[in-house]
C-alpha cells in the first residue's frame, strides 16, 4: 500500500469518524442525525471551516469560536481512531477483487458500528441494541462469505466460537443481575467470536482484561487516589480493542491448539 492511499484512507477514515461523531452524541436523544452541527454550549451553527476533521479542533484549541466552551475530547479521538482504523483495515485487508473486497466492506462498516459503541458505551455505561445487535448480524454475514466462494455453510466450531465465547459473559449477568456485567458485553461478544474464531476470540477476551485491569487501577488512582471497588467501568470498548488486537496485529497469548495437543498427551 502505497504513500498516497494510506493518507487518503486515513482521511477518509477521519471523515467517517466526524459522522460517527454525530451518531453517537445524538442517539438516543430524540434528536435526528441529519440537520446541521451546533455548538453543545451556545448553539451557534457551526460553519465548514469548523467541521473539518482533527484540524478544526486543532486551530481552535479545542474551544468554540463564539462562546469559548471547551469542545469534547471525543471529537478528535473518534475522528483520529477512525483514521488510524481505516488505515489499518486497507492494508490487513486489501480489497484485491470482488470477493476481498465484499470483505473489507464488512470489517469498514463493523469498524463503524463499533466506534458508535465504544463512544457511546464510555460516555453512558451501556451499549445500545440497535448497533450491537446490527455487529452480531455482521459478523453471522462475515461468517458465511469468504474463501472460494461468495457464500458458504460455516464450519460447526467456526459457529459456536460465538455463543461459546458469550456464555460466560451471559452467565455472569445472569448470576450478578446485571452488577458485575452487563448483557450488552455478551452480544457484543456473540459478534466477536464470529469474527474472530474461537482461538483467537479467546485472545481477545484475555487481551481485552489484562488491558481494562492495567488502565482502570491507573485511571482510579489518578482519579480518586484510591481503589474504588463500586467504579463503573465500561468494558465494551476493551473488548473491541482486544478483537482488533488479534484480528490485525495476530497477538497472541494462548496458542490453543498446542494446548489441546497437550491435553491429549496427559488425558
Amino acid at each position: 500500500m502505497d504513500i498516497l492511499s494510506i493518507v487518503l484512507s486515513f482521511i477518509f477514515g477521519t471523515v467517517i469518524g466526524s459522522f460517527l461523531n454525530v451518531v453517537s452524541l445524538r442517539f438516543n436523544t430524540g434528536t435526528g442525525i441529519g440537520g446541521r452541527s451546533k455548538c453543545m454550549s451556545c448553539g451557534t451553527t457551526l460553519t465548514w471551516k469548523e467541521l473539518v476533521p482533527l484540524f478544526s479542533y486543532t486551530l481552535q484549541l479545542g474551544k468554540c469560536k463564539k462562546c469559548k466552551s471547551k469542545i469534547s475530547w471525543q471529537y478528535p479521538l473518534v475522528e483520529f481512531i477512525g483514521g488510524i482504523l481505516f488505515v489499518l483495515i486497507f492494508i490487513s485487508f486489501p480489497p484485491v477483487d470482488l470477493l476481498t473486497g465484499i470483505t473489507t466492506f464488512i470489517y469498514i462498516v463493523a469498524s463503524c458500528l463499533l466506534l458508535v459503541v465504544s463512544a457511546y458505551d464510555i460516555k453512558h455505561k451501556i451499549i445500545p441494541d440497535q448497533f450491537v445487535y446490527s455487529f452480531v448480524l455482521l459478523s453471522l454475514i462475515n461468517l458465511c462469505i469468504g474463501g472460494s466462494s461468495y457464500l458458504h455453510v460455516p464450519s460447526i466450531s467456526a459457529f459456536i466460537a460465538g455463543p461459546l465465547l458469550a456464555l460466560p459473559f451471559a452467565l455472569l449477568w445472569l448470576i450478578s443481575r446485571g452488577t458485575w456485567m452487563g448483557l450488552g458485553d455478551a452480544k457484543l461478544v456473540l459478534g466477536i467470536g464470529w469474527f474472530t474464531g474461537i482461538g483467537m476470540g479467546i485472545n481477545a477476551v484475555i487481551l481485552s482484561f489484562w488491558i481494562a485491569a492495567f488502565v482502570s487501577i491507573i485511571w482510579l488512582f489518578v482519579t480518586y487516589g484510591r481503589f474504588k471497588a463500586k467504579t463503573e467501568i465500561p468494558f465494551g470498548p476493551y473488548l473491541i480493542l482486544g478483537m482488533y488486537l488479534v484480528l490485525i496485529f495476530k497477538i497472541q497469548i494462548i496458542d490453543i491448539h498446542l494446548v489441546k495437543d497437550i491435553l491429549m498427551v496427559y488425558l
